[in-house]
């Protein structure tokens, strides 16, 4: 049985896969937001130690 036959009746497949499709972007585009945000608290702790400044 494929799972176009065990969706439910009515429901069409494209839109469940369409709807899995925007939820996987909006997990990635999380992930990225996360990472990019962790990086510049990073940069800007390591600044205000003083740890760009040339010795």
């Amino acid at each position: 049985m494929s799972d176009d036959q065990a969706a439910a009746p009515g429901a069409t497949p494209a839109a469940a896969r369409r709807g899995t499709a925007w939820m996987i972007l909006a997990v990635v585009a999380a992930a990225l937001l996360i990472c990019c945000c962790s990086a510049v608290i990073g940069v800007a702790v390591s600044w205000s130690a003083g740890l760009f400044d040339g010795r």
